[in-house]
């Protein structure tokens, strides 16, 4: 859990941050699993076969996904990440991109087991 505590830093200013050590975690685990997500996206687009229209959709959502992952990753990249509000909002972003993530692969498999191929794009 994070460690809350007031930092008066600034004259005038009590703002809450938490502990490097926790900040540090979630910069892992964030890392982890963008770096899964990337090797998903990449391991799918060097597979054979033809894409179909279908597929764009999954692939739009993983993509955008994985935009918000690295935006988040960068986020905490950053000193000032160690400010509680600043800190949520990357855990939000991030939680944005995983279920963005997460619908692509879902719906990259539900087209699969459909079996829509729609129209085939050459590639």
């Amino acid at each position: 859990m994070a460690e809350e505590r007031p930092n008066t830093d600034e004259p005038g200013s009590q703002r809450t941050t938490i502990d490097a050590t926790f900040r540090n975690g979630s910069l892992t685990a964030i890392g982890v699993v963008a770096g899964f997500s990337l090797g998903f996206l990449s391991r799918w687009a060097a597979a054979p076969g033809e894409w179909s229209n279908a597929d764009l959709f999954a692939v739009a959502a993983i993509t955008l996904g994985i935009a918000f992952q690295i935006k988040a990753l960068a986020s905490l990249l950053s000193v000032t990440s160690l400010i509680l509000t600043r800190y949520n909002r990357a855990v939000r972003i991030f939680m944005i991109g995983l279920i963005l993530v997460a619908v692509g692969v879902v719906l990259a498999i539900f087209a699969d087991i459909v079996g829509y191929d729609g129209i085939a794009l050459s590639g």
